[in-house]
């Protein structure tokens, strides 16, 4: 494999925004190529620890050998974030001070054209970001029918053309399997009118996406994560979220408002006063890369970050009423 160079989006916001404290304990849910990591671990003291998820044997090769150079606080689990919460109790740790969510695909994944992420270069169609797992993009572009294709396209990548592409995948199939991101790309940009080929922007790049979260479930994965790291958050702890996909964004904006947002279910006599809030948003307004950043780092453009941070712990039955956070 030939080496990567990782430059990590919205590094500054996303440092700040985490407000680390040295002693404290924190999870960088997406490692990849450690960028985020690596600048963490620098700011904690010999008490404070890092806990990295990666699935992918490379990333965590090459993790490993960036952290290592900094300090040996620090400790990489090779997992899906869905099971933050497991991993992270059977090591003992129930209570963390942050976590990092930095969605999407890492630069490496992509960069390396035998992971199949990118229809700039030609591979075979894989997408996995576990490379054990047994389904593949080959698998959902060859296997699933006309109208799964449509649905996954039309949901994942809001693309308008999705029953276009479906047909033409389909009846290209008929005559032989489609093996790689080559032959995929090609299918989709004769697919969509002359326009949108002569617009400039390549109408595989919304449906590759659509197909790697399919392939990866990247969309329950991330709520069920997500939520359960809001639950082992400390008091003053913080989760900041890097989004690239607006479905990402939907699902972070839509947990964080559950847990700020009091429902005060009708006639009990609870005043605005006694309301008890447990979390409070960081940013109102999601914070997106300068243009400077974007002048160096064109995968920034649609980066998305969000911040939280646990102001309470809930301790009684009463608080849990005032805080009633989930319908």
């Amino acid at each position: 494999m030939d080496e990567f160079k990782h430059i990590p989006v919205l590094l500054n916001e996303t440092i700040e925004g985490l407000n680390i404290n040295p002693d404290g304990i924190y999870v960088d849910c997406t490692m990849g190529g450690a960028g985020h990591s690596s600048v963490i671990l620098s700011k904690l003291s010999k008490k404070g620890m890092l806990y990295c998820f990666d699935q992918d044997d490379y990333a965590i090769e090459k993790g490993k050998e960036r952290l290592s150079k900094i300090s040996d606080n620090f400790k990489i689990i090779k997992s899906n974030f869905l099971h933050l919460k497991n991993e992270l109790e059977n090591l003992g740790i129930k209570k963390i001070d942050g976590v990092l969510y930095d969605l999407g695909v890492s630069s490496f994944q992509l960069d390396i054209g035998d992971r199949g992420f990118s229809y700039h270069l030609d591979a075979d169609l894989d997408m996995r970001m576990d490379t054990s797992q047994y389904l593949k993009a080959y698998d959902v572009v060859n296997f699933y029918s006309y109208d799964e294709l449509r649905n996954i396209f039309y949901q994942y990548a809001e693309d308008k053309y999705s029953n276009l592409i479906a047909k033409k995948i389909v009846k290209a199939r008929e005559e032989k399997n489609i093996e790689t991101t080559k032959e995929l790309a090609d299918i989709i940009l004769s697919a969509v009118p002359a326009h949108v080929r002569r617009s400039g922007k390549h109408p595989a790049k919304k449906i590759f996406q659509a197909i790697r979260i399919v392939v990866n479930d990247e969309l329950n994965v991330f709520e069920k994560s997500l939520n359960d790291a809001l639950d082992m958050l400390n008091v003053n702890g913080r989760i900041a979220v890097i989004t690239f996909h607006s479905l990402e964004d939907r699902i972070c904006k839509n947990v964080f408002k559950n847990r700020v947002e009091v429902v005060i279910p009708k006639g009990l006599p609870i005043k605005e006063k006694d309301i008890v809030r447990t979390f409070r948003l960081i940013n109102n307004k999601v914070i997106t890369a300068t243009d400077e950043e974007l002048s160096y780092n064109n995968r920034a453009h649609s980066a998305k970050l969000r911040i939280i941070e646990r102001i309470k712990q809930l301790t009684n039955d009463m608080e849990l009423i005032s805080a009633n956070r989930r319908n």
